[in-house]
């Protein structure tokens, strides 16, 4: 088959997706996130009586629970094909990642399945994180100072 008849059917039968639809929904749902996690830290805040900064870990942990919970109980990826990057985003789309690769190893054993396969995807994230934090870190000192 000559590649341009086939590039041909392949488009006619690719799904069309709505774009801005989908930034929409992203955007509510991103904006939502941020007000789950405000909200959080306001409760823990006001009902615990924790300071802010220590209230601000305990939104962190309780949001990568639930994302590890949700992919765990298999609500997660079906949430995802809705709200696209509002849930991938976030710190939810980070506890995904792991808990989709734990979930995925976890036959072959704790140190070659979990252990080996649980940061493949997480682990670039954690890597280029910590690298950039070091690069910003460090223009900052030499273009502000210390």
């Amino acid at each position: 088959m000559e590649k341009k008849k086939y590039q041909s059917m392949v488009e006619k039968h690719t799904p069309k997706e709505n774009t801005l639809f989908n930034c929409l929904i992203s955007f509510f749902i991103g904006g939502f996130m941020g007000f789950l996690g405000q909200l959080l830290v306001d409760l823990y805040s006001y009902y615990l009586n924790i300071p802010t900064k220590e209230a601000s870990t305990f939104m962190i942990i309780t949001l990568v629970f639930i994302g590890c919970l949700f992919t765990a109980l298999g609500f997660f990826d079906k949430w995802v094909n809705f709200a696209k990057c509002g849930l991938i985003i976030p710190i939810t789309g980070f506890a995904h990642a792991m808990m989709s690769a734990a979930l995925e190893y976890r036959k072959e054993g704790l140190v070659t399945g979990l252990g080996a396969n649980m940061f493949k995807l997480a682990g670039s994230v954690i890597i280029f994180g910590v690298v950039s934090a070091y690069v910003f870190g460090l223009l900052r000192i030499l273009i502000i100072g210390g």
